[in-house]
């Protein structure tokens, strides 16, 4: 079996993602799942989502809607308390230069993005949502792999501005002095966190309470290091998203579409 806690870990954290997966390990072997001993950390996520012996992940809501829906169980979403976030959301962050003119994202409207993946919604989906919802268009010009390499394309000018998840940011606050040299101007709708999952064919409920009881009994130096609040199992429906095109697709919308674009209910 293998086990991955991927979507915040940083070199600073790793201690208190251990020892929460230490915690997760012994409430899940107490409700008779195979979990491993140690978190596998070097195995790429996305291979591991595939693995017909994985225990326990993270993934983000747009490859589970769209790549992974029959592949995956989903657990719970993750609950950060991050800011304008019903419990279990989670939005992006407009981020531009601390010398750019923009003062909000519809300022952004033509300008050069920077986005992690095209399979993420919190570095890709969430500002095509949220700029088709207006009939606005940014020019996808950099695929940079992760939310940290697409603030530093901000930091050094490559590009106008990235969508970067709240939660990620919260972390580069920590641990980079980058944040210093940007401006949050703005943000995404919210949409479903981060996502505990499973592979299929598996029944939430035992990992549902482990996850909890794990919250439960960290140190709390661990938990607020991980700044995990808590899990929430959302509806399906909540998970109903648009799926966004391929960064090459999405090209400038012609004035006739824009009200089209604006009448889009998402």
């Amino acid at each position: 079996m293998i086990a991955q806690l991927p979507m915040y870990l940083r070199p600073g954290n790793l201690a208190a993602h251990q020892a929460f997966w230490a915690c997760l390990r012994d409430g899940l072997r107490d409700r008779g799942v195979n979990a491993p001993e140690e978190l596998d950390l070097s195995e790429d996520y996305d291979a591991v989502w595939a693995r017909q012996d994985l225990c326990l992940s993270q993934v983000c809501n747009l490859p589970l809607r769209t790549l992974l829906k029959d592949r995956l169980t989903p657990i719970a979403a993750c609950d950060y308390g991050l800011e304008g976030c019903a419990p279990g959301f989670y939005r992006s962050l407009f981020v531009v230069r601390a010398d750019h003119p923009a003062m909000r994202p519809e300022d952004l409207s033509g300008a050069r993005m920077a986005y992690n993946d095209a399979l993420s919604h919190s570095g890709w989906g969430a500002a095509w949502q949220w700029a088709t919802k207006r009939g606005l268009w940014f020019q996808a010009a950099m695929k940079t792999g992760a939310h940290i390499a697409s603030l530093e394309a901000v930091v050094a000018g490559a590009v106008d501005f990235a969508v970067i998840d709240a939660q990620s940011f919260r972390e580069f606050e920590i641990d980079t002095a980058l944040t210093q040299q940007v401006r949050v101007i703005g943000a995404t709708e919210a949409s479903p966190g981060q996502t505990f999952c499973t592979r299929a064919g598996q029944d939430p409920a035992p990992y549902r309470a482990a996850l909890s009881e794990a919250l439960e009994t960290l140190s709390t130096e661990h938990r607020d290091r991980l700044g995990l609040r808590g899990i929430v199992a959302l509806p399906p429906a909540a998970y109903e998203l648009p799926v966004p095109p391929a960064p090459a697709d999405w090209h400038k919308p012609t004035e006739s579409l824009r009200t089209s674009f604006n009448q889009t209910a998402f």
